[in-house]
């Protein structure tokens, strides 16, 4: 029989301790967010349609995203046992460089439209974790100003080839003589994706105010003072900073980017030179031949060609033809720390982030960049724990799996198309 008694108070008060109220929102906001799921819930609820559409959506009916995210849910674990994991090194080195985690900060555009704060949180948050980040060339905060903001911080700039060629050529010049050590050369955007959330909801600088969205303002109105009693809101790097995305960026762009125009940028740039948009084989050899310093295999977030290739899918098959020669690294679809170890493990020398940065921005400013990467580095310090892993270096191809729900399917030799 079990014996039962009155709670003593005092038991009960050992038993029961209530967290103390706290008056800081922000910090009790970010602090329930366990996941990058988590954070893009917040982020949905405080931020205008417009503005979280541009972040979450992606190109036609947003096959790729789908599939770039579905491919690192399908990949098995293949743990080992009994090695000492105390210890842990998170720590990789990248283009000559150590960071402090396998993840950098991607370039994003229409920053301070997410939130006031913009690439300041963005920079200022991966300095303070050792980990790069990257201004777009759509930055809304200068060359000049994420450089004073995070002097101690390893700054990369992307670059798009414009029409005019001296504003690409002068945008090189200015991030070279900030300090910049790596250049992101874009090559999957001669033309602007077909981005129907951004196009439905008429996003736009300046913002394109309808009944709809002063109507979904309404319960954000800590989004519209912050964007009312803060600079205004344009392209730092460009001078055109009125229309839509797909005028913005076609007006921009030239279609006639060729590899002429990387040879004109490597002869004016003097430090590392990434190529972002990679998504074959074959042209990861070409530009390995020419001599580049490292590929990013992406698809652009899946904002450009829908239905393009899934980057983490080609990794294998480029770090086997190409790895021992230049350094490949991987975006798009990104959301957990598993996703990082398993890019890693599969011969990845980096990865990087763009809307889980943003969904932490949107949640907290600041704040909730720094939330987003202590999520990831949690999720990846755990997932290589249990690996059983004890550091990068360790991990290799054997502890993963690529599951593949989609299977190409072979033509016959002889068969043809009929037109």
């Amino acid at each position: 029989m079990i014996r039962r008694q009155i709670p003593q108070p005092k038991e009960l008060l050992e038993l029961m301790q209530f967290k103390k109220p706290s008056l800081d929102f922000t910090g009790n906001r970010l602090q329930k967010a366990q996941s990058i799921a988590d954070l893009r819930r917040i982020a949905k609820r405080r931020t205008p349609a417009a503005a979280f559409d541009y972040t979450d959506g992606s190109a036609d009916r947003e096959i790729s995203l789908t599939r770039a995210r579905q491919a690192f849910e399908d990949i098995e674990f293949h743990p080992s046992i009994l090695n000492d994991v105390s210890q842990l090194d998170t720590t990789t080195t990248v283009l000559g460089k150590e960071s402090a985690l396998p993840f950098g900060i991607a370039p994003t555009g229409f920053t301070r439209l997410m939130q006031t704060e913009g690439e300041l949180a963005g920079s200022t948050a991966a300095a303070d974790a050792g980990i790069p980040f990257t201004l777009s060339t759509l930055g809304t905060t200068s060359i000049e100003d994420v450089r004073a903001a995070a002097p101690h911080g390893r700054n990369w700039f992307q670059l798009y080839v414009m029409r005019d060629r001296s504003i690409s050529y002068g945008l090189v010049e200015r991030a070279r003589d900030a300090g910049y050590d790596t250049l992101f050369f874009t090559v999957d955007t001669p033309i602007a994706g077909n981005r129907m959330r951004d196009a439905r909801n008429g996003f736009s600088i300046p913002p394109q105010l309808t009944f709809k969205t002063v109507l979904n303002a309404v319960p954000r109105p800590w989004w519209w003072i912050d964007f009312l009693t803060t600079p205004t809101l344009e392209f730092a790097s460009l001078q055109s900073t009125g229309g839509t995305v797909g005028q913005l960026l076609n007006n921009a762009m030239d279609p006639s980017i060729n590899f002429g125009d990387l040879k004109e940028i490597r002869a004016l740039w003097p430090g590392k030179i990434v190529i972002k948009g990679v998504q074959n084989v074959e042209d990861a050899k070409t530009l390995t031949e020419m001599g580049v310093d490292g590929i990013l295999l992406s698809n652009h977030g899946g904002r450009q060609l829908d239905q393009a290739p899934v980057p983490f899918h080609l990794l294998p098959d480029v770090v086997r033809e190409v790895g021992q020669d230049t350094e490949v690294m991987v975006d798009t679809g990104i959301m957990h720390g598993s996703d990082i170890v398993a890019a890693m493990a599969l011969g990845a020398k980096f990865t990087f982030i763009g809307r889980a940065y943003l969904y932490g921005l949107m949640a907290g400013g600041r704040r909730g960049v720094d939330r987003t990467i202590e999520i990831l580095r949690g999720e990846i310090e755990r997932t290589m724990k249990l690996l059983q892993v004890g550091s990068v270096e360790e991990l290799e191809p054997r502890h993963v799996t690529q599951l593949r729900s989609l299977t190409a399917v072979e033509r016959r030799i002889g068969e043809t198309s009929a037109h």
